[in-house]
This record gives structure tokens, sequence and C-alpha cells, in this order.
């Protein structure tokens, strides 16, 4: 049934940052003035619920953003789904404030009911321009030059930015890292160009996984791993060529969107407000083929987006 009231919607940003947050916010608080809705964000994420901590957003204040990276909320990792008594917190907080709904944007980069996240596009760009900067450095020097690119748990952006910038070999976390296969990819295409490059994704297991440490969501905490160097100490030793690693970290995650990301995510921010005033509550904004539709969570949040073979099949065509 619909929902055809003026309604009072509350929205945040929580998790990681990343280049279509914005774009989204912009495309909520747009298509609820067709609603004659009144729109509040919350700031710092989910903590903002249970602080009760909120800003105005009307038209002045998202007009200007569709270009910016980021997210103007501000962003948390905190989760009160971890705990029964702050989830009830949420919901009195909720009620307290008077929201009629809750759009809560942004969420884990390998969600399973979405054919693209928007902030995808984006970081692979970043990704492709750091790729050709390392190649004509790699060339100069005559050396094996390693990106290291993000990903958690899926290969995407590590297999799009090595498809995409022609490396050598690309290392991606479904796939375990074959020394052998690789010292000799490399070292073919050392030998035909005086240099190598190769993509690695920070959450390809070097090494045996030690313990380390989660965030509020459960998500490991990377920083301290240092996959890039390490393959790169590794392969000099195994190919006695010098070999030098970089990792771009969080610029994937910032600057401006592209126009990919900031269509999907003003997309994205325009279906939830009318989930709301379709009544479709429990729902993500997904994009499926070319359509924005409304998914159930529980089909977004199921199982990881991880590579399938056939991608990997389509990556080791370009290892030559």
């Amino acid at each position: 049934m619909g929902v055809d009231l003026h309604m009072k919607i509350g929205i945040l940003t929580g998790g990681g940052d990343c280049p279509g947050l914005n774009p989204a916010i912009r495309g909520a608080v747009f298509k609820a003035l067709d609603y004659g809705d009144e729109c509040v964000g919350i700031v710092e994420g989910w903590q903002g619920l249970l602080s009760c901590e909120t800003e105005p957003l009307d038209l002045t204040r998202v007009d200007e953003i569709i270009d910016r990276g980021g997210t103007i909320l501000g962003t948390s990792r905190t989760n009160p789904f971890k705990d029964p008594a702050l989830v009830q917190q949420t919901i009195a907080n909720i009620a307290a404030m008077g929201l009629d709904a809750v759009i809560a944007i942004g969420g884990d980069d390998t969600l399973s009911g979405t054919d693209f996240t928007f902030g995808f596009d984006s970081a692979v760009s970043v990704a492709l321009d750091a790729s050709r900067r390392l190649k004509d450095t790699a060339q100069s020097h005559r050396r094996i030059l390693i990106l290291e690119v993000m990903g958690r748990h899926a290969g995407w952006v590590a297999l799009y930015t090595g498809i995409g910038s022609g490396a050598d070999y690309t290392l991606i976390p479904e796939v375990p890292i074959d020394w052998e296969a690789m010292v000799r990819q490399v070292m073919i295409a050392y030998r035909r160009k005086k240099y190598a490059f190769i993509v690695v994704s920070e959450g390809v297991e070097v090494t045996p996984a030690t313990s380390e440490k989660l965030d509020d969501f459960g998500h490991m905490l990377l920083q301290d791993r240092g996959v890039g160097p390490e393959v790169a100490r590794i392969l000099e030793e195994k190919t006695g060529i010098s070999t030098r690693s970089a990792t771009i970290g969080h610029i994937q995650r910032g600057g401006s969107p592209t126009l990919f990301d900031r269509i999907l995510g003003s997309r994205v921010g325009v279906k939830a407000i009318e989930m709301i005033h379709g009544g479709e509550f429990g729902k993500m904004a997904a994009l499926r083929g070319t359509e924005v539709i409304a998914i159930p969570l529980t089909e977004a949040v199921g199982t990881l987006k991880t590579v399938p073979q056939e991608w990997v099949d389509l990556l080791t065509v370009f290892s030559k």
C-alpha cells in the first residue's frame, strides 16, 4: 500500500566513504521535495541516531554537492546492531525525533544484490590513472612495479584495474597465489618489454593469515597488512629484478565522483524516496541491468558478491 502523507525522513551515510554518497543524498532530497517531505541529515552515520544529532537537508544545502566526494553528513564505523540495547535505543530515538522513515546510504562494497555500487567506477578510474603513471616509471627504470588496490573479500577493483590497465598479472582474493605461474608470466612480460606491471588486491593472502583486528561490522582492518610490499619483496627474491610497490589506499575513496557514479547515486537516492512512499520498507535500491529496483535486504546482504570463475577466465586471457 502506498504512503502519500508528507513525511519526515532521516538520511544517514554509514561505513566507509566513497564518491557517490553526496549525489545519493541529493537525489533523495530532490525527490522528497516532490512529495512535500521534510528531510533531516543524521550526522556521523549510525552514531548520529544514538546521539540524536541532525542537521536540516533542504535544497540550498544539497544543490551544489553533485560533484563532491565524501559525504556532507559525515560517517562512522558505529554499528548499533551488535548490541540489542543499542538497537532499542536507536528505535526509541527514531520515534523521539519524529522520523517516519530512515534512509541508510552506504554499505559493504561486495553487496550481492546490485550489479554495481556507486563509488566503484570512481575508484577504478583513480586506479587506472595510477597504473599509467606507474607503468611509465617501471618502463623507465626497467623494473617490476606492483599496484595495491582496494578489495577486502572480493577482487572486482583489482580485476577491472588489471584488465583496464593492461597489467601483466593480477592477484585477487578469490584465487590463491601461484608463485610459480606468476614468476613465469612476469618474466615472459619482462623479457618482451623490459618491465612488468602487477595489480594486487589488498585482501590477497600472501602468507598464512594470523589474527586480524576487526571493525564494529566485523570487517578486517587491512591498513597494517602490507600486501603490495610483501608481494614485491618475494617477487624480487624470486626474479632477481628490482621490484617496487605502490598503495593508493584512501585516494581511491575520495575526490569528485565520475559521471557514472553521479548518475547512479542520484538514481538510487530518488528510488529510496519512491520506495518509502510505496511502502517498500526493509529493502535496498539496487541496479539490475539498466534499471534501479527495490530488493529485500536479505537478498542484498545474504552472500558476498565475489569474482566468479568466468571473470577469472577472462582475466587469464590477458596474461601473455
